[in-house]
């Protein structure tokens, strides 16, 4: 009985040693993972190792939607919703330049390898608009930015509305104007559902809809007075798209779960989220 005791607690010590090794382990893993590749933070190092990963989500449950609703720093939606947030995968590019316009009222950073180019604003925009288009080297576009938005308003009746989710949304710190119908800026991928799941990603201060519906999904910040609004994504509007329409820029899944993929593991909107986590905007 003595040695079976005795047997029993080393058993029981050697299986407390096991688990404080494998603990250790695992801690160790995730810090050479984080010095493997560059990744971000909500408010990126200009250098080219800027070091922490941001947050995003995979569909699940919650109670409010961040890009129409409560601001908070991880997702969750008031329709088909995410599950808490959870580490993406850092930004790859090995190096960034950072743009700036003539002016120097705008800023952001982008892979080395990729082309901003100046454009000439849209008619109805207010004077000193800007609009800058980013492309990767191949010529593929990558996403907008344009100033001087005149702010509007768009009807939405109630046929119309589709169920859409927020899988990924993290606060940025950009000028805007607060009021109804707004919410704290923040660098969002959201997917709204038609004969597929249609997803974009962008900065919005603008309520996407009410009971997790809405016809169209505003990648647009309400500017200060006077500045007028502005867009930094893929496309200004997401909607649900016909059979017949062009979706691209825009994306198109035939799960939510693959839209959520792209998310977690993608490194190309691991690059994007970075970049436009970096706009920087005078005032």
């Amino acid at each position: 009985m003595t040695r079976k005791a005795t047997a029993g607690k080393a058993t029981l010590f050697g299986l407390r040693i096991a688990a404080l090794l494998i603990a250790g382990g695992l801690a160790a893993g995730c810090s050479n993972q984080g010095n493997a590749q560059p990744s971000w933070t909500a408010q990126p190092d200009t250098s080219a190792a800027a070091s922490s990963a941001g947050s995003t989500g995979t569909p699940g449950s919650a109670a409010s939607d961040p890009a129409a609703g409560a601001a908070t720093a991880g997702p969750t939606t008031g329709g088909p919703t995410t599950a808490p947030a959870s580490p993406g995968p850092g930004a790859t590019a090995s190096a960034w330049k950072t743009f700036s316009d003539p002016g120097k009222t705008v800023s952001f950073e982008l892979p080395e390898e990729w082309i901003a180019q100046s454009l000439s604003p849209e008619e109805g925009t207010l004077a000193g608009a800007l609009r800058i288009e980013v492309k990767k080297q191949d010529g593929t576009f990558v996403a907008a930015l344009r100033t001087g938005l005149p702010p509007s308003a768009s009807e939405c009746a109630e046929a119309a509305r589709r169920p859409y989710t927020v899988v990924s949304s993290v606060p940025v710190e950009v000028p805007a104007l607060a009021g109804e119908g707004t919410i704290a800026p923040h660098v969002v991928f959201r997917v709204i559902q038609g004969y597929r799941y249609f997803g974009s990603y962008g900065i919005t201060n603008i309520v996407g809809g009410a009971d997790g519906q809405a016809c169209e999904l505003r990648n647009v910040v309400r500017g200060p007075d006077g500045k007028g609004d502005y867009s930094f994504g893929d496309v200004g509007a997401l909607k649900a798209f016909a059979p017949d329409e062009k979706v691209a820029p825009a994306k198109a899944y035939d799960t939510l779960d693959q839209a959520a993929k792209y998310v977690a593991e993608s490194a190309e909107f691991a690059n994007v989220q970075r970049m436009l986590m970096s706009l920087k905007i005078k005032n």
